[in-house]
């Protein structure tokens, strides 16, 4: 029984230590369907940006955006639509929301000016 389990420990040592020694393979680069706006003031009411108001809001949407959804989690406790099975998921200023209506969609913002992340939508 000895001799076994010896086998066994050695086998999975000898896995473990020839694993740590495979190369990790890099993250693949994907396209994503994306439109944004730069604008001034405030989202909800936005203008034409100004020489020193200009912020960026990016929505992320299809394939990509369900990637981003799917590695944030869990959903909120909130909706805006109120629309039947409606999800939402956030870090930060980074939000995603699935409707069924129009599936997925991501949403952030960045201040070019001041050089901070923003939310790129409201509710």
């Amino acid at each position: 029984m000895k001799p076994l389990l010896l086998i066994i420990f050695l086998s999975t040592l000898l896995h473990t230590v020839h694993a740590a020694d495979l190369p990790m393979q890099p993250a693949r680069i994907k396209s994503l369907k994306a439109e944004y706006t730069i604008y001034s003031g405030e989202l909800g009411n936005e203008h034409a940006p100004s020489k020193n108001d200009r912020k960026l809001a990016i929505e992320i949407s299809g394939p990509a955006a369900k990637d981003i959804f799917d590695s944030l989690y869990p959903d909120a406790k909130v909706t805006c639509s109120g629309e039947q099975g409606e999800r939402l998921r956030s870090k930060g200023n980074l939000w995603c929301s699935f409707l069924p209506t129009t599936g997925y969609r991501c949403f952030l913002g960045y201040d070019l000016r001041a050089g901070k992340d923003i939310p790129g939508a409201s509710c």
